[in-house]
């Protein structure tokens, strides 16, 4: 059976999403400025490589198909555990967990990274971005109605609809108190407001938190990511059970 967002206790999200900033904000400070919960960057370099040559282009154009083969990967675990009737989120969370544990192994055996070209910071990276690809097809697939929790960009743009409209629709059922369809625009607005904004601070956060870890442990700061993906893939396995 499929995940709805309505069946997931709310900190289940807002955890991934500061699972994206956390690692995003890691990887940015370890990995020579690459982002791996998003892929707008990749795109833009993509274009630009026409007229600029980036001694880490290779891995940043790497970051665009391999996205997507994540995303084509999870999407067929979760093709295949629908016809089998059962929840394709704990196979889809234990496969981000080793993505992970693949960059923490791939930072751990070539650390210090002194180079972006070299083969450990190569397969760092491709392990963080397949991991961001699984989750955000993961999100995207089995959390209906839940926006992304690795993009912030279309939620900063989502975050200032829906706040406006939100104090719209307040300020027009107060004036008219007795109208259902004021009420129930404003319900709709209210519950949409709510389950993106705790992921946009989430998201902060981990950023904050990934950053603060990063200057304090080093390459050990993922293991903070790897234990709460683990541990939610552990709680998904028993919820479906």
């Amino acid at each position: 059976m499929d995940t709805d967002v309505a069946d997931l206790p709310r900190p289940v999200p807002v955890l991934l999403s500061f699972v994206a900033g956390y690692v995003d904000s890691c990887t940015f400070l370890a990995l020579f400025g690459l982002y791996v919960a998003q892929v707008t960057g990749s795109f833009v370099l993509a274009g630009t490589e026409t007229v600029t040559h980036d001694s880490g282009a290779l891995v940043k154009l790497i970051a665009i198909p391999l996205f997507c083969l994540a995303g084509i990967v999870t999407t067929v675990m979760v093709r295949r555990a629908r016809r089998r009737d059962r929840s394709a989120m704990p196979e889809a969370l234990a496969f981000e967990a080793v993505l992970l544990i693949g960059l923490f192994v791939a930072w751990y055996v070539g650390a210090p990274f002194s180079a972006r070209s070299a083969p450990s910071v190569i397969c760092a990276s491709l392990c963080g971005i397949a991991a961001m690809g699984v989750q955000s097809a993961m999100v995207r697939l089995l959390v209906k109605g839940c926006p992304s929790t690795n993009v912030m960009t279309t939620n900063t743009t989502l975050f200032a609809v829906d706040v406006t409209e939100f104090v719209m629709a307040w300020r027009a059922s107060r004036r008219s108190p007795g109208d259902p369809r004021l009420a129930a625009e404003y319900t709709q607005v209210r519950d949409r407001f709510g389950t993106l904004w705790p992921l946009v601070l989430g998201f902060l956060a981990g950023t904050s938190g990934g950053a603060l870890a990063y200057e304090r442990l080093d390459m050990w700061c993922i293991l903070a990511a790897i234990a709460i993906v683990a541990a939610l893939a552990g709680w998904a396995q028993w919820k479906a059970a």
